[in-house]
């Protein structure tokens, strides 16, 4: 096979293939960029396995990746931000910019935006890939590029942070200990909780979250949500100020709510069914704030500084390394459940 492009593009249900594909031309405020790491998301594998995540589904070829950092390698008109040889971390939605949303600052929420490996936008999993200039932010050089595309994930902490309020001194609980999980932790952290609790099913994702900063881990055993939110007011000496859900699960909802003090915070990052049996009355009663999470909005500079600064360390993520070559090996490691974070380097080798 030529590679000119070497491209991992998605058909249909379980067919993805390696392709190569003409390099893409940057247009007006676009650059055009030479790809370095792309990490797989949870997302990738969804439409990979699936076709389809809720209303979005895969009707044509789509290319995949949205974790992604690269080196401009070619400006378009106009663009006088970025130059060529700039390592940058790409921010993969690109909104309208004139709806009411984007004007009042929530541009995550525009009907017209452009996100990277969503249906129908092509993502960035390709040795070139061309993005909108203003939504790529350049790297400092201590940086590293596999840092530059966990920025992607990390700003999914930030952003749920953000919405529950986390800060000094608070008491957090975190509900799966994913990936997501993992950065809502360090996030949390990094804000100044005082504590942060994690719960999950896997032994091992709780031995790593402990290494990442848990104060403390429960390993859920119970179906009852009221048995794993005793236990969490057990260990905290009291429910959560903030609970951060990154499962989806149904009976962890559950378990977030009921675990919460009154007058707390509620966040729900997971995405589960589309219909969830709550205890809303007792949320209601207690004040407990439920808020909904959508991707992530202004929070790539204060994820990169997190990292540049030395506050946060996303480097431990990274479990699995594969080259573009072996992306189907990759996808395949990603749907096993192997790891946390599986990156895939671009770098023609």
């Amino acid at each position: 096979m030529a590679d000119t492009n070497l491209t991992a593009i998605l058909y249909k249900k379980d067919d993805l293939r390696l392709e190569d594909k003409k390099i893409p031309e940057p247009g007006p405020g676009q650059v055009q960029l030479c790809m370095k790491e792309v990490g797989i998301c949870g997302s990738d594998v969804h439409y990979w396995t699936h076709g389809e995540i809720g209303d979005f589904v895969v009707k044509a070829p789509m290319i995949l990746g949205h974790e992604a950092s690269g080196v401009v390698s070619k400006l378009g008109q106009g663009v006088t931000s970025l130059k060529v040889g700039d390592r940058v971390a790409i921010e993969p939605g690109v909104p309208c910019r004139r709806c009411h949303y984007c004007k009042s600052g929530r541009y995550n929420l525009c009907a017209d935006m452009k996100f990277c490996a969503t249906p129908p936008y092509d993502g960035n999993l390709a040795r070139f890939y061309v993005h909108d200039a203003d939504f790529c932010y350049k790297l400092p050089d201590h940086v590293s590029f596999e840092e530059g595309a966990l920025l992607e994930p990390l700003a999914v902490g930030v952003h749920a942070c953000n919405r529950g309020g986390v800060g000094l001194g608070n008491k957090v609980l975190i509900c799966g200990a994913g990936p997501i999980g993992i950065v809502n932790l360090l996030v949390a952290r990094a804000r100044g909780a005082a504590e942060v609790v994690i719960t999950d099913l896997d032994q091992s994702r709780l031995d790593f979250a402990k290494t990442m900063g848990a104060s403390a881990v429960i390993k859920v055993s119970s179906k009852d949500p009221k048995v794993t939110a005793a236990q969490v007011e057990e260990v905290l000496g009291e429910p959560a100020d903030i609970t951060i859900e990154c499962s989806g699960a149904p009976p962890s909802i559950r378990t977030a709510i009921y675990a919460t003090k009154s007058g707390g915070c509620v966040v729900l990052v997971g995405l589960g069914p589309d219909l969830i049996e709550l205890p809303v009355v007792n949320a209601s009663v207690r004040e407990v704030d439920i808020r909904g999470i959508f991707r992530y909005v202004n929070c790539y500079p204060t994820a990169l500084a997190m990292v540049a600064s030395g506050k946060v360390n996303v480097k431990p993520l990274v479990t699995h390394r594969y080259t573009l070559e072996q992306t189907i090996e990759a996808f395949e490691a990603a749907k096993r459940g192997e790891g946390v974070k599986i990156m895939i380097s671009c770098v023609r080798k």
